[in-house]
């Protein structure tokens, strides 16, 4: 390959990856342009999807102490650029798969049990617990936008969850139900992702089952299935060249092109022969993508870095021992010197992660929904979501001591009620009027396809008369 496009590759980026066999392995971290190992952290061993970036600053990673285990875990935060003791977070039970909003502000895991676990970062306040699935929770992810968070199962489930619903304090007690439960493959579920910056909400899930499908995850309707002949361990995709590639559990990527969203129902695919890239002898364990290349890694404990265009293999990574569980690709300036690095605003910060959720009567501040605030920049509201029921108490205590105060809280409460409801009614309104763009989309489309055939064929019928007229009146003048 030539130098300047070898020097593009990965161009302002690093790589981190880890494994889940060897505390001694940990986390090794590379320059993707020149291949230099950049860091190194020692006696860390995540299970797949469990190593993340919050807000390009911290690198958190989820502990299982003994592979297969239910007992203790424990989430780690590493500061990028400070040289100080990682933060230790013990759980109550072992969590696998991490993942965080875009703003950095919600963290959730997943549990072998099929517990979820949701905090509030920047407080340390654990915020909801529930029974999300039956079987061990294998990736989770939240939507573009935030306000949604997909979970995948060893079960073959997959389920959409509100973050309204899941943020709602006064509900603590009792597990929410999803708005959608998908439940269309017939194993594990092995990867997630959803495609940002398209006009439909598409969600592609992959199984050891053989099959991708393709999902509409605002209205849980099955676009597209994609039968495959072996095992699919892992996906990826790259948004500038729309390309989805599959991991095998042979060793093999296969790479498709994401075509789904103009069908009027759905469609079965059964994919023949595909392009594959070969440079593995493991089963692919780990696929992700940086600006121009597709990064995959593997039970033999190598890591492949591939042209986006040309599909060859750029750079080669090895670990000494142990399969390559997560890939994690991150701003090269973030594990920059502090003296080299721009100073980034200490407004944001993390506070270690509560082990149990604080009780309904001792929860006090706010939450913020921040899932509706792109969707309304103009009008950001902060909704007060304290327990009604806590506020009612204050109101009875103080009545008989000072009315004015009393009435001012049950002014509060009430207030509190209104707004957690327009907060509900607003999420559904967002809901409803997606599907009707969805819909008048679709019914725009196979209107233009309608009309134009329709005036194909009227064309046609309109010369097909004369040519007729004109041979008749040939035979006419024959015979006269």
């Amino acid at each position: 390959m030539p130098r300047q496009a070898l020097e593009m590759v990965g161009e302002g980026e690093a790589l981190v990856a880890c494994s889940d066999k060897s505390m001694k392995i940990g986390v090794t971290m590379w320059d993707l342009e020149t291949g230099q190992k950049l860091v190194h952290i020692p006696t860390c061993a995540s299970p797949p999807f469990g190593l993340i970036c919050l807000r390009n600053r911290f690198l958190v990673a989820s502990q299982i102490n003994k592979h297969g285990s239910v007992g203790d875990g424990a989430i780690v935060v590493w500061a990028f650029n400070k040289p100080q003791q990682p933060l230790l977070n013990y759980t109550v039970e072992a969590v696998g798969p991490l993942s965080c909003t875009n703003d950095g502000i919600y963290l959730v895991g997943g549990a072998l049990s099929g517990n979820a676990y949701l905090w509030d970062v920047t407080s340390g306040k654990l915020l909801k617990n529930w029974s999300a699935h039956n079987k061990s929770l294998n990736c989770m992810l939240f939507s573009e936008d935030n306000s949604l968070l997909i979970t995948g199962s060893d079960d073959g489930m997959i389920c959409v969850w509100s973050m309204i619903s899941l943020l709602d304090v006064e509900e603590t007690g009792s597990s929410p139900y999803p708005l959608h439960r998908l439940s269309a493959h017939m194993s594990s579920i092995t990867g997630l992702l959803t495609t940002p910056n398209s006009y439909f909400s598409i969600l592609v899930s992959s199984s050891l089952d053989g099959t991708c499908k393709v999902w509409d995850f605002i209205s849980g309707k099955l676009m597209q299935t994609q039968i495959y002949h072996l095992a699919i361990t892992s996906i990826a995709l790259h948004q500038g060249e729309r390309l989805l590639f599959y991991g095998t559990k042979n060793g093999t990527i296969i790479v498709n092109k994401l075509d789904a969203g103009l069908e009027e129902g759905p469609s079965v695919v059964t994919v023949g022969q595909t392009l594959e890239l070969k440079g593995h002898d493991g089963a692919i364990t780990a696929l992700t993508s940086s600006q121009v290349c597709l990064i995959s890694a593997s039970e033999d404990g190598t890591i492949c870095i591939w042209d986006i265009i040309s599909l060859g293999i750029i750079r080669r990574f090895s670990l000494q021992k142990g399969k390559v569980t997560n890939l994690v690709v991150v701003p090269r300036s973030s594990v920059l010197s502090a003296s080299n690095h721009r100073r980034v605003s200490n407004q944001y910060a993390i506070s270690p992660l509560n082990k149990y959720p604080e009780l309904l009567n001792s929860f006090r501040g706010t939450t913020t929904l921040l899932s509706l605030c792109r969707l309304y920049q103009e009008n950001q509201t902060c909704i007060d979501l304290r327990s009604t029921g806590l506020l009612r108490q204050k109101v009875s205590a103080s009545q008989k001591a000072d009315m004015p105060m009393a009435m001012t809280i049950q002014m509060k409460a009430e207030t509190n009620v209104q707004s957690r409801a327009w907060a509900t009614n607003m999420a559904k309104h967002i809901m409803v009027i997606n599907k009707q763009l969805q819909s008048q989309l679709l019914d725009l489309i196979h209107r233009r396809l309608f009309s134009s055939n329709n005036i194909n064929s009227r064309e046609t019928s309109r010369k097909k008369p004369k040519i007729e007229s004109c041979k008749g009146r040939g035979k006419s003048e024959t015979l006269a």
